[in-house]
């Protein structure tokens, strides 16, 4: 279901349509309702049809595994990395108190458990949207070392017309580092303009970029000029530069290199003078050496590299920050200040915030809504944090183990040879997408479904990933009748 333009737009994802219908009702008076049954379906939403909600409200249960929080957990990133200022929101059955933490470490601002009354729902969602993030002058609040560091840098590649490429964990601030850069740069009174590569088809990439003739192709009834073209002589923000589909790249090195690109389906010769910064979670060197990625692109992004500390390593700035967002969300909300325990900051110096700055947030909330001028001890805290998911964390640091090996090309020929003759119903399709699951879902449980490290454990870009899913899934369908 499609939401009509004019309200503020709501992302609701559950296979129940009892349940989908009944939401619908009750909120779709306040709010303009998108609805999808399944992960799927929502991420063909986001990508497609460039929904970027104000919040979504999920369930964990998803088909093909209702019965599992997998899909939902997968989905809280499929979505921050596709509208990375939605807010979150988990209702769902599965409610056990690790599923919930671990998908408020994830993202989710909060988790509400089925049955739920739809009139708390509407009260939830009202008050989730009040608060709105705002930042520093710079965006990041601090004064440790490697932000201090960080600041340095920042001052020194800022007027620079030379790339950027921002690298740092999913979480950690790499889009505040970005704004900082436009705020700093002699070009801040001009266009920052920012383009999320994970956001987007693959097959609209070059069209957003570049922009298009009149009847390039089907459907482009006109010319339009692309990002390249609205920045003009201000700044581009490629997020998740390591998503941008291999054939494009080259396009995109020849605007770096001279500053011409052409419209699809044009021949003239265009011009941008736009400075380009480019932000990753993945490792764009080893995506060179697997082949994902240009050599000469990532030479080129990467004149001036910033890395982004993940919170964990950013001593008390951790406390300062909360502090900051604390302040700011009562103050939006309208409630006293909330109070912290000794034990709680020691407990929360000790936390590693899988998540990052955005979890930490996301923690500020939730407190600033349940203890409005109290304060909050140990056993409070100890509920807002992902103890099994740190585990996790470390877990898919680890690399996964290889598969079983042959010393010889001649034994696994042998190992071939036994299971053609012991099966003698053999399909090579479904034995390699049998492996092909298998490898999948133990990327999966090993990093908790966080889909950028599983893609990094498997060696696989973000995008191929979700095409791999999307193909096993189809696979298992039975045909239409």
């Amino acid at each position: 279901m499609n939401a009509p333009a004019g309200k503020t737009t709501l992302l609701i994802v559950d296979d129940d349509p009892l349940i989908t219908d009944t939401l619908v009702y009750f909120l779709g008076r306040d709010y303009a309702v998108t609805t999808a049954a399944a992960r799927a379906e929502a991420v063909e939403l986001l990508r497609q049809q460039g929904l970027s909600p104000a919040l979504a409200l999920i369930d964990l249960g998803l088909p093909p595994t209702p019965h599992r929080p997998d899909e939902g957990f997968a989905l809280i990133a499929d979505i921050l990395a596709h509208a990375p200022n939605t807010r979150i929101v988990v209702l769902s059955g599965q409610s056990e108190e690790a599923n919930a933490r671990h998908a408020r470490a994830l993202g989710a601002t909060e988790f509400v458990a089925k049955p739920a009354d739809p009139e708390y729902l509407r009260q939830l969602i009202r008050r989730v949207l009040a608060f709105t993030d705002t930042s520093a002058t710079d965006g990041l609040i601090g004064d440790s070392p490697p932000l201090q560091h960080l600041r340095t840098q920042l001052r020194q590649f800022a007027n620079s017309p030379f790339p950027v490429l921002i690298e740092g964990e999913s979480g950690s601030g790499k889009e505040l580092v970005a704004r900082a850069l436009c705020l700093l740069s002699d070009r801040h009174d001009k266009p920052c303009l920012t383009l999320n590569c994970a956001a987007i088809s693959p097959n609209l990439v070059e069209a957003t970029l570049f922009g298009h003739g009149k009847g390039a192709f089907t459907g482009a009834s006109g010319a339009r000029a692309g990002y390249f073209e609205e920045a003009g002589g201000g700044t581009l923000f490629l997020d998740e530069i390591g998503e941008l589909p291999l054939e494009l790249q080259p396009k995109l090195l020849r605007v770096l290199e001279n500053g011409e690109f052409q419209r699809i389906g044009e021949t003239q010769a265009r011009h941008s003078t736009a400075r380009i910064i480019a932000a990753t979670n993945r490792d764009l060197k080893k995506e060179v050496q697997a082949g994902r990625f240009r050599a000469d692109l990532y030479h080129r992004l990467s004149v001036f590299t910033v890395t982004v500390p993940p919170l964990r390593d950013l001593g008390e700035d951790r406390l300062r920050l909360l502090d900051h967002f604390c302040a700011l969300y009562a103050t939006q909300a309208g409630l006293p200040l909330v109070t912290l325990e000794p034990k709680t900051i020691e407990r929360l110096l000790g936390y590693p915030f899988p998540g990052n700055v955005r979890e930490l947030r996301n923690i500020a909330i939730r407190l600033v809504t349940k203890y409005p001028g109290g304060t909050v001890g140990l056993h409070e805290i100890e509920g807002e944090l992902d103890i099994a998911g740190t585990t996790a964390l470390a877990q898919a640091s680890v690399a996964v183990p290889p598969a079983p090996t042959f010393s010889s090309d001649a034994e696994l020929v042998a190992h071939a040879l036994r299971e053609l003759q012991s099966h003698a119903d053999f399909n090579l399709d479904a034995t390699l997408r049998r492996w092909e699951e298998a490898y999948i879902e133990a990327a999966r449980q090993l990093a908790h479904d966080n889909l950028s490290r599983v893609a990094r454990l498997l060696g696989v870009n973000r995008t191929t990933l979700y095409n791999r899913i999307d193909a096993l899934g189809r696979a298992r369908r039975p045909p239409a009748q």
